[in-house]
């Protein structure tokens, strides 16, 4: 729900919105789950013309419900062999549906074009 409104100080039709959701929308443990709630389904509102996230507050009780990856990033390093640096992924999302060979060729794509992975929805 959002439960502050404030306008943006020398900006037309600019507002900051104050939104707070219940954790009991979210699956326990699931950072990943709450964020794909949050970030995923907002910036897909139509309605909206522009939108920023400038700050997530992630209650401690929640986080305490995360018990963290299988492993750590140097494993997911040694396996694409990518060091010194960020990783950048994707997600496919095609609204209609893709054959295989049209999936295969998006993700090689990615991949050409410099992602270190690429994920399937």
């Amino acid at each position: 729900r959002c439960y502050d409104i404030e306008p943006v100080r020398g900006e037309d039709n600019q507002y900051i919105c104050y939104v707070a959701y219940p954790l009991d929308l979210f699956e326990e443990g699931s950072v990943t789950n709450m964020l794909t709630s949050i970030v995923g389904n907002v910036f897909g509102f139509k309605a909206l013309r522009a939108l920023r996230l400038e700050d997530l507050r992630i209650p401690v009780a929640y986080l305490k419900t995360f018990q963290g990856p299988p492993h750590g990033i140097q494993v997911e390093r040694d396996k694409i062999n990518k060091y010194g640096r960020p990783l950048l992924g994707c997600t496919i999302k095609p609204k209609l549906g893709l054959s295989a060979k049209n999936y295969g060729r998006a993700v090689y794509e990615c991949l050409r074009g410099g992602l270190d992975f690429t994920k399937d929805d």
